[in-house]
């Protein structure tokens, strides 16, 4: 028995909301909450590139007031990959006036994003740029020499994102590059062919017009040549070929949106570093056959789960290339194609995958 049961009903002691003890806060802040503010002024802004967590965006996109403003990442966005091409929600001083600094908030649903990996096994994936529609990858006949494989892989990536790609072939005044580009014929691709006294520069124009380009190529193939022939005001940095070692010296160092101006309309150049590997570890293998549009066309004659490589009985696309309907490139598009299946294949059987 408690000393509460020897109490009469009056007297029980009575309480109210005066008796009720509130601990002062000793800093006078606000108490935390996970609310977060909703920003409803906050304003769209295209994300243009990245340097050491600073973001340069552009504000009112086509309007008389255009301007470039530079701005951080809000802490609630610190795990949020914030990459060029992006479309970002902003806040604080839009000016752009120097030594102001707006704040990204936000960013909105992407459209595409370009990915890859260190290497084919490898999960983690590298972003390259968001909200491109189109790829043009950037290949030097001769100087170094054109690599099919590494132009495979840029294709499976593009397809897999949503992206259409294109192929510009450069310095055919030192090659003649009909052999490599035999390697994709029934291709669904566009192709130029740019030398050095000869840069179709008006016909390149004409694609980029009305869509976002992302120019993906190994070092040295003179991409950042051909961002500035189209992009006059660019300035990005071109390097050369090492005499020695056959491999470009990387010269663009980070991405970078550029706005292309031409006679029928504007697009935007989005300028990568160069790379010498291109992993596909995030790709899903079942978008692999998908850039190689012929021969995707000819498996849907294949039996039902054909794995479509050199063991696999009565697949359509080993016996069309037997068979010669596919042409003189026909043979080296298949190895190409069985390759990655076989990389992807592998992975699939180790432990843990």
């Amino acid at each position: 028995m408690s000393w509460l049961d020897d109490l009469d009903d009056e007297d029980e002691p009575e309480f109210d909301e005066t008796d009720v003890r509130v601990r002062p806060n000793p800093k006078a802040n606000r108490p935390r909450t996970k609310r977060r503010p909703a920003h409803s002024d906050a304003r769209i802004a295209r994300v243009l590139g990245v340097d050491r967590g600073r973001y340069t965006v552009l504000v009112d996109e086509d309007l008389p007031d255009e301007r470039t403003v530079l701005a951080a990442r809000a802490r609630e966005l610190r795990k949020t990959p914030i990459v060029t091409g992006d479309r970002a929600r902003i806040v604080g001083d839009a000016t752009g006036d120097e030594g102001t600094l707006a704040r990204i908030v936000g960013i909105e649903d992407r459209t595409s994003l370009l990915r890859r990996s260190a290497d084919d096994t490898d999960q983690v994936e590298r972003v390259i740029v968001a909200n491109a529609d189109q790829m043009l990858v950037v290949v030097a006949a001769a100087d170094p020499e054109p690599r099919p494989r590494l132009v495979d892989r840029y294709l499976v990536a593009a397809l897999d994102a949503g992206i259409r790609p294109l192929l510009v072939v450069t310095k055919t005044d030192l090659a003649d590059p009909a052999e490599f580009l035999a390697h994709f014929d029934g291709l669904d691709l566009e192709v130029f062919t740019s030398g050095r006294e000869e840069m179709p520069l008006e016909r390149i124009g004409r694609a980029l017009i009305g869509h976002s380009t992302v120019f993906v190529g190994h070092s040295g193939v003179g991409k950042s040549t051909l961002v500035n022939a189209l992009v006059p005001d660019a300035k990005r940095a071109t390097g050369h070929v090492n005499e020695v070692t056959g491999r470009g010296r990387h010269t663009s160092s980070s991405t970078v949106s550029l706005r292309y101006r031409g006679q029928g309309g504007n697009g935007w150049v989005i300028d990568t570093p160069g790379v010498r590997s291109f992993g596909l570890g995030h790709v899903d293998p079942a978008n692999i056959l998908r850039a190689f549009t012929d021969l995707a066309e000819i498996a849907e004659d294949c039996p039902r789960g054909c794995t479509h490589l050199p063991d696999a009985p009565d697949c359509a696309i080993v016996e069309a290339v037997e068979a010669g309907r596919l042409g003189p490139g026909g043979a080296a598009r298949l190895d190409s194609l069985q390759r990655l299946l076989e990389t992807f294949a592998k992975k699939a059987q180790e432990p843990g995958a």
